[in-house]
Formats: C-alpha cells, sequence, structure tokens
C-alpha cells in the first residue's frame, strides 16, 4: 500500500492525465504507447506518468511546425524506428504512426520504414526522397538513405544505389557517435548483399557501445545478418578464415543469434524480433537443420501477419528455398501467394544489382530444387552428399548440376557467383 502511495505522489494515471492537460484519454495512452511521454511506464494494466512532464505540443499547431523546423531530434536516437520499442505489439504499427503526429519527421520515417516491410515500395520510395529533399535531420537523413537503397535492391537499380550511400555518407554528422551511425548504416546497406568488408571493427566483435541503446535492437539485427554472410562467404569459399571452412562456421552461428532473439521478445521489439528470427532460421537451413528453421519461421510468420509485413517475409524467401511459402501456405494461402508475388519481383531486383556490383550474372531461373543444389555444391559438397541431404537420387543431382551449369554457363566451382 505505501508503494502504491509512493508511486501516486510521483505520478498520474491517465486519465488525470487527460483532465489536466484538455485530451482525450485514448490520445495519452497513443502518446504512452508511442514513446512521447518521457518517464512514463506500464504497470499492469495502467499507464503512470511523472507528475513532472509537460504536456506534448500538437503536432497539428502552428507551434508544433516551428518546432519541427528547428530540426527536432527523432523520439528515439536511432534511423531505424521501426526496429526500435516504438512498434512493441503486432497488429498496432499504424496505431504507432498515429502516434507519432507531433512529430512531422518521425510519422513520415516511420510510415516509411512499414510501408517498406509490406512491400509497398513505390510508397517508401517517394517518402525517402521527400525526406532527403527537405534536408532534414541527422537520424532521418540515415533512415531515409537506407530507404532509398532498399527501393534501388527492388528495381536493381546500380544508380539509385549509389545515390543511396553519398545520401548516408553526407548525412550532417555533429560528433563521433553520429559518425559510428552512419558507418553502421552504410555497412548495413552492404549486407544486403551479403557484403561485409565495411562493416567497423568494433562492430564485427559484437560491440555496440559506440551507438546510443536506442539503435540496438538494430544493431542485433544487422550483426546477425553479418554472421550469416561470413558463415555463407565461408562455408562458400569467398572469405578465407584460418581453420575454418565448410558450414563449420554456419553452425555455430545460432548460440550467438538465439540470445539476441530472446532479448528482442522479451523487450518487444517486433521488427527486430522478426528479421532476428527469419536470419537464424536461414542459418539453421542451411546446416540442413529444418527442424528448428521451421520453429523461428512460424514465429516470424505469426508476428508479422496482424501488420501484413509481406515485404520483410519475401526477402526471406531466397535464403529459405521454399520453406517460407510452405509454412505460410499452411496458415494464410491468400498471404502466400501475396508473399511469392512480392518475392518475385525482389529476386529480380536484387540478382540484377547484387550481380552489376559484383560483375556476375546472378541466375533467376533456376527452380528451388536446382537452386538448392547448386547452393550445396557451391558449399563444396558432393554429389553424394547432396543426394543425402535433399533426399534425392544421385542420378538427379547429376542431372540437377548438369542443367545448372547449362542455365548458367559456368563450372560447379563458380556456382556460388549465380546465387
Amino acid at each position: 500500500m505505501k508503494q502504491i502511495e509512493a508511486i501516486e505522489k510521483r505520478y498520474m494515471r491517465i486519465g488525470e492525465a487527460a483532465e489536466k492537460w484538455g485530451v482525450t484519454p485514448r490520445r495519452i495512452q497513443a502518446m504512452c504507447a508511442g514513446g512521447k511521454l518521457e518517464g512514463a511506464m506500464h504497470l499492469g494494466r495502467s499507464w503512470y506518468i511523472p507528475r513532472s512532464v509537460q504536456k506534448p505540443i500538437d503536432g497539428r499547431t502552428k507551434q508544433a511546425k516551428v518546432y519541427a523546423d528547428a530540426d527536432m531530434p527523432l523520439p528515439r536516437k536511432t534511423p531505424f524506428l521501426y526496429m526500435s520499442d516504438l512498434y512493441h505489439t503486432p497488429g498496432t504499427a499504424d496505431a504507432v504512426a498515429e502516434s507519432l503526429a507531433y512529430h512531422h519527421e518521425a510519422q513520415l520515417l516511420f510510415e516509411a520504414e512499414v510501408a517498406y516491410s509490406r512491400g509497398e515500395i513505390d510508397k517508401v520510395y517517394e517518402c525517402a526522397n521527400y525526406l532527403l529533399a527537405k534536408h532534414s535531420g541527422f537520424y532521418a537523413v540515415i533512415g531515409a538513405g537506407m530507404l532509398l537503397a532498399m527501393c534501388a535492391i527492388w528495381h536493381g537499380d546500380i544508380r539509385m544505389w549509389r545515390k543511396a550511400k553519398v545520401h548516408i555518407a553526407e548525412a550532417p554528422a555533429k560528433n563521433d557517435n553520429d559518425r559510428d551511425v552512419m558507418l553502421l548504416a552504410i555497412s548495413a546497406v552492404d549486407i544486403m548483399l551479403y557484403r561485409v568488408e565495411s562493416f567497423p571493427e568494433w562492430f564485427k566483435i559484437g560491440c555496440f557501445e559506440p551507438l546510443h541503446k536506442d539503435a540496438f535492437p538494430a544493431a542485433k539485427v544487422y550483426y546477425a545478418k553479418y554472421l550469416y554472410a561470413a558463415g555463407y562467404g565461408v562455408a562458400t569459399g569467398a572469405v578465407k578464415v584460418d581453420g575454418v571452412q565448410g558450414l563449420s562456421l554456419m553452425s555455430m552461428i545460432p548460440s550467438t543469434v538465439e540470445p539476441l532473439i530472446c532479448w528482442a521478445s522479451e523487450q518487444s521489439t517486433v521488427i527486430s524480433e522478426i528479421y532476428l528470427r527469419l536470419t537464424c532460421a536461414a542459418v539453421y537451413h542451411n546446416s540442413g537443420n529444418d527442424a528448428d528453421a521451421i520453429r523461428h519461421i512460424d514465429r516470424a510468420i505469426a508476428l508479422a501477419l496482424p501488420d501484413r509485413l509481406f515485404g520483410t517475409l519475401a526477402e526471406y524467401c531466397r535464403v529459405l528455398d521454399n520453406l517460407m511459402e510452405k509454412r505460410l501456405a499452411q496458415v494464410d494461402p491468400d498471404a502466400a501467394l501475396t508473399v511469392r508475388s512480392l518475392y518475385l519481383k525482389y529476386n529480380e531486383g536484387w540478382s540484377t544489382l547484387s550481380g552489376t556490383i559484383r560483375g556476375k550474372r546472378i541466375i533467376t531461373t533456376l527452380s528451388v530444387k536446382e537452386r538448392e543444389v547448386a547452393k550445396l555444391a557451391a558449399f563444396g559438397m558432393t554429389n553424394p552428399e547432396i543426394a543425402e541431404k535433399l533426399h534425392m537420387s544421385l542420378p538427379a543431382v547429376k542431372q540437377a548440376i548438369r542443367i545448372i551449369m547449362e542455365k548458367s554457363g559456368m563450372s560447379r566451382t563458380q556456382f556460388a557467383a549465380i546465387l
């Protein structure tokens, strides 16, 4: 009882704040959920708001527009708003966007990031260009630059890709912390094409201290992607690590990523949890452990469906072969068809852009089974090993290898370059 009395001396509930500020309780609740009221905490079923906190400025007023023009910081010190704890409950993406109405740039950036997760690339492109043309604040420019790079992948546009990286590099950084965020953003753009060279050394060892804690959810996502890309590079021979070869590095990655997933789940960061689970699923799938891959795919699907985050699911169809589509079809056949359609667009764009950058021709005409065979061959597996892993006959594997060579015009040792 004394503890409750102590809390209520320092905090007010939603009803009291609504009466004090002359707004609706629903509006106060949205402010709390959106992180607008600093120090607000959620206990049981109630929100408690510090009595010292000031009423936020209404984003629709003239005063708010003046404030916005003064380069207001985003509500989180990260360009990856949709990966932060602002979005903590599946099915609330639109409500979170509405709660950010007091800050035009934050709202627009968040809406664009969610649109990307839904596969609405035209909307993403418009929002990114608006933020970049407006000469927005540092984090908004970084976020918009990354969104433009994402659009470049879907369109297979190398000029757009390079333009996006220039925008990120020219963001108005004010200190070393800003420059560290810039480095992470550029590296995050590169990792979309499995390029790991640009990551700073502090990041490669899993140190995120140079970043603000608001950027930790995104940093963990890109660290998992970095580990996957490194494991994939070692498996195909593209990356050389003393004493490590084949799938040995890939098989060790879950011991690092699984704890990150638990952290994201405990923090209720929806987008980061989806990405971490799907990245871990890709690791398990490539390591031959489809049971654990399916465990993460199913949970990621459950998190993504309430807000129709089909674009994010489509991204991972490449690395999960047909596992994603099979699992999604069991839950929502219509959603599976939508994801399949988005994947075909994404894969065509990704293959074009990646092939242009690497000076290679990425093959998009391989069947699912042919891609699996090509990938395992690139991992250095023999025909009998591939046959055992994919439950195929040895003649079927040999035939698949011949078809892949005919379609690509490349030898077996070059298969990694066409995937």
